[in-house]
C-alpha cells in the first residue's frame, strides 16, 4: 500500500523513498496538492508528481534513476555542425508558458500528464524562481525547449520538446552551459529513454541519487533567479 497525502496539512509528510513500490516501479504516494511548499519539499527528496487527467496526484521516486552529469553530456559532431551554422538562437525564461504548453502538446506524450493544474503549479514556481525554461528559436518561432525545477546544484528536468530536428538537444547543451556557470552539478532525467541515453544520460541506483541530492541541495533551498535573457546565438561546443 502507498500513503495517501492530505491536501489540507502536512506538506512535508512524504514517506521515505525506500518505501516506493516495485510495481508500478517507483510509486510512493498519492493525493496531496501541488502547492509550492509541497513541490519544493518533494523535489528536495527526489520525489516528483506524474499522473494523468482524472487520476489523483501520484508521487514517484524510481530506482534506478536516470541522470546526466554535466561533464558527460554528449554533443555529436552533427549537432556541433548544426550549432555552428547558426540556425538557432537560445533564451532562458523568456517564454516559460510557451515551453510547458508545447511539452503538453507533444504527440508522443499524448498530452495527458501535463494537466492544467500542473501547468499552473509550475508557472507559479517559475514566477518565484524555482522553475526555469530554456527556449530554442528558429527565426521568430519556438522550435524546442526544456523546463524543470532548480534546487541549488540540481536541475530536475520535467519535459522537453522539439518541433525542429536537434532543437531539444540544443536546449540541453545550453542548459548545461548556462547552469554549470552557476554551480549546476546534476541534471535529473527521472526515467530513461533512448533520446536521453543518446545525449549522455545514465542510470544510477536510487540510493546513490539521493546521496547526491544531500550533497548538492541545502535543507531549505532558496529560489534562484535565472533572469529572463534575450535570444542569442546557440553556443558551439
Amino acid at each position: 500500500m502507498i500513503r495517501w497525502l492530505d491536501a489540507n496539512h502536512g506538506a512535508t509528510s512524504f514517506p521515505p523513498p525506500s518505501r516506493a513500490l516495485d510495481n508500478p516501479p517507483g510509486l510512493l504516494a498519492a493525493g496531496g496538492d501541488l502547492s509550492t511548499e509541497r513541490l519544493v519539499n518533494a523535489y528536495r527528496q527526489g520525489i516528483f508528481p506524474w499522473y494523468e487527467e482524472g487520476q489523483p496526484i501520484l508521487w514517484w521516486c524510481p530506482d534506478p534513476r536516470a541522470v546526466i552529469f554535466p561533464g558527460e553530456l554528449h554533443v555529436s559532431r552533427s549537432l556541433r555542425r548544426t550549432m555552428k551554422r547558426g540556425v538557432f538562437s537560445v533564451s532562458v525564461n523568456r517564454d516559460f508558458a510557451g515551453v510547458i504548453e508545447s511539452c503538453a502538446r507533444r504527440e508522443d506524450s499524448g498530452g495527458t500528464w501535463i494537466t492544467a493544474e500542473m501547468s499552473a503549479a509550475y508557472r507559479r514556481l517559475n514566477e518565484i524562481g524555482y522553475a526555469h525554461s530554456v527556449e530554442v528559436w528558429s527565426e521568430n518561432a519556438l522550435a524546442g525547449g526544456i523546463y524543470g525545477v532548480l534546487l541549488d546544484g540540481v536541475f530536475f528536468g520535467e519535459s522537453m520538446f522539439s518541433r525542429v530536428s536537434d532543437a531539444s538537444k540544443v536546449a540541453m547543451v545550453h542548459l548545461r552551459n548556462y547552469g554549470t556557470e552557476r554551480g549546476l552539478a546534476l541534471i535529473d532525467c527521472q526515467l530513461p529513454s533512448r533520446h536521453l541515453t543518446s545525449i549522455g544520460s545514465r542510470q544510477i541506483p536510487r540510493a546513490a541519487f539521493l546521496e547526491l541530492l544531500t550533497q548538492h541541495i541545502d535543507a531549505n533551498p532558496p529560489p534562484q533567479r535565472w533572469h529572463q535573457s534575450p535570444r542569442e546565438m546557440a553556443p558551439v561546443e
